[in-house]
């Protein structure tokens, strides 16, 4: 597993929406848009969870909150046009989208395809800090904390999405 323990750490003013926008995780083989390594995200296997755990808490919970609780008012924009920091429990819409797309929005930023060509955000592409198979486990991690339906809905998205 690799993650770069020496990369600067994101800090976030408030509002700053930093790591993770959107993210999710199902029972489902997932593959990331372009080439990436297919790798499967599972809320069950412990050892992707507590990896992707350590990683979250690291890079993601500044903005998004140790408890997956995001920033308040995360549905209204600041007087900059940005959005807060959304949850990634099931309060928020993390799980409505299918793992390519998350994946690609942590991977890349929300820059086209993954957003509006004129949309405008905090959340930083972390490619260069985090690996595919890093990305891949911060999924399982939240993805462990949703409840059995949540996590069901998300796997049946990922489905459709693999259609």
């Amino acid at each position: 597993m690799s993650i770069n323990i020496q990369a600067p750490r994101r800090t976030c003013s408030f509002g700053l929406v930093c790591a993770l926008f959107m993210l999710a995780a199902g029972g489902l083989n997932s593959s990331a848009i372009g080439a990436e390594k297919t790798i499967k995200v599972n809320p069950h296997d412990m050892q992707q969870v507590e990896h992707g755990q350590m990683i979250y808490k690291r890079f993601c919970a500044l903005c998004h909150g140790e408890n997956l609780e995001g920033q308040a008012n995360w549905r209204q924009r600041r007087a900059d046009g940005k959005l807060p920091a959304p949850p990634h429990d099931e309060t928020g819409h993390t799980w409505h989208h299918p793992n390519e797309v998350l994946f690609s929005i942590v991977k890349y930023g929300l820059v086209p395809p993954n957003a509006p060509e004129d949309y405008v955000s905090d959340m930083p592409a972390w490619e260069s800090v985090l690996s595919d198979e890093d990305i891949w486990s911060v999924l399982a991690y939240i993805a462990s904390r949703w409840p059995p339906e949540t996590q069901k809905i998300q796997s049946e998205i990922n489905a459709r999405s693999n259609r």
